[in-house]
């Protein structure tokens, strides 16, 4: 307590000329007045990254998070199936039918590979058939319309769709 007593004391004896800064350079100083080097406006050994995405990474993008961003996509009517990896003999051929849909994604969530192929209409119905009887059964499978979880997706629309194949 003694000491904060003093050191009061000692503040309220200070007057405020002592805080001025005199005009007159300091003879002890070793920096010039001025610089005379500039230093470059770049940060070295930063990487030198672009400011805007390349079109890779903005393909790689998730669907929804690129609707976000970007707004929403006019784009078709679509049905896509998202399907996690899974053992079994009929995985390498879910693979290539999903592979061969019109847009393809691999993506990694919580740790897991999903797959996700959209198909759009046409005389996509038949392949979609058949990569979703593969893939049907398997948990996590999930039917998106429109990259959207819509409620009876399975038991409404596919069948729908399914009466587009001649």
């Amino acid at each position: 307590m003694a000491f904060v007593s003093s050191f009061l004391t000692f503040a309220f004896c200070l007057m405020p000329s002592d805080f001025t800064m005199s005009s007159s350079k300091r003879p002890d100083r070793v920096l010039p007045d001025e610089p005379v080097y500039r230093p470059l406006e770049r940060f070295w050994p930063y990487a030198d990254l672009p400011e805007q995405p390349t079109d890779a990474e903005l393909a790689a993008l998730h669907p929804e998070l690129r609707s976000v961003l970007f707004g929403a996509p006019a784009l078709p009517f679509s049905i896509s199936v998202v399907f996690p990896r899974f053992d079994g003999g009929s995985y390498a051929r879910a693979v290539e039918l999903a592979l061969a849909s019109d847009e393809y994604l691999e993506t990694v969530f919580g740790g897991e590979l999903r797959h996700r192929a959209r198909f759009f209409p046409g005389d996509r119905p038949l392949r979609l058939r058949e990569l979703y009887e593969l893939v049907g059964s398997v948990d996590g499978c999930e039917v998106l319309v429109d990259d959207r979880p819509v409620p009876y997706a399975k038991e409404l629309w596919l069948p729908l769709v399914w009466f587009l194949i001649r």
